[in-house]
Formats: structure tokens, C-alpha cells, sequence
């Protein structure tokens, strides 16, 4: 399962062997100041949405890329069972990549929380 830390302004997300695979990366690390809303979802699989790059086991598991075709541009790595993690981003800020961050972790509310009171809080 990747793994979310949150490092004063940074947000670093860590993918597993087999995730990297599917997303292509080792990590993704963006600024905190490109998010624009953070929210625990109870199943972060459902938001995956779109033609995909990646590995997907219905019900089960999505990893990877979603929405390459049109539509919102998901980064994905969410399994069945865990809480998880949406970040919708502002893509300019965030490297131009991905509009939202799709992510299984077990301190999802607890870093929605923070992410949400760090935004709140700025200008």
C-alpha cells in the first residue's frame, strides 16, 4: 500500500514495488499549496473514473493512471476495504500532471484533516 506523509508543506506519496509499476513512478511529491480540497472517502476505489493506464481488479484494486482520455486526470493507488485519501489539485501548480490524487491509507482523516486546516488557513 503507498504510503501519504505529510512534511510541513510538503506531500509525499511512496508507492510500493508493485504500484510502480502501474503509476509509473516511485513517488509523487507535491506542495501543499497546489491543493485545492482534501476529503476521506470510506471507498476511494469508486472514484477512479475513465479510460486507464494501469492495473485494475474490479471491486478489488485500481492502480495507476485514470481519466487519460478526457476528463479529470486521477493518479490512483486504492484498494477494497481501506480508507482513502482524495486530494483534488490545481494541475498547474502541482506540475501540470494530475488533477486529482486517489490513495488508500489508514490515516486518511487524520491527514484530510490537516491538509484541509493547512488550506483553510491560507490567503
Amino acid at each position: 500500500m503507498a504510503s501519504v506523509t505529510l512534511d510541513r508543506d510538503v506531500i509525499d506519496i511512496r508507492f510500493t514495488g508493485w504500484e510502480r509499476m502501474w503509476v509509473g513512478r516511485e513517488r509523487f511529491t507535491l506542495r501543499l499549496a497546489a491543493v485545492r480540497h482534501a476529503a476521506p472517502v470510506d471507498e476511494p476505489i469508486r472514484l477512479a473514473r475513465g479510460a486507464r493506464r494501469g492495473y485494475a481488479v474490479s471491486g478489488f484494486a485500481k492502480v495507476g493512471v485514470w481519466g487519460i482520455f478526457g476528463g479529470p486526470r486521477q493518479l490512483v493507488a486504492a484498494r477494497r476495504g481501506e480508507p482513502g485519501l482524495h486530494l483534488v489539485l490545481d494541475r498547474a501548480a502541482a506540475g501540470g500532471e494530475f488533477d486529482e490524487v486517489v490513495v488508500s491509507d489508514s490515516a486518511a482523516s487524520r491527514l484530510a484533516e490537516t491538509i484541509g486546516r493547512a488550506t483553510r488557513s491560507r490567503p
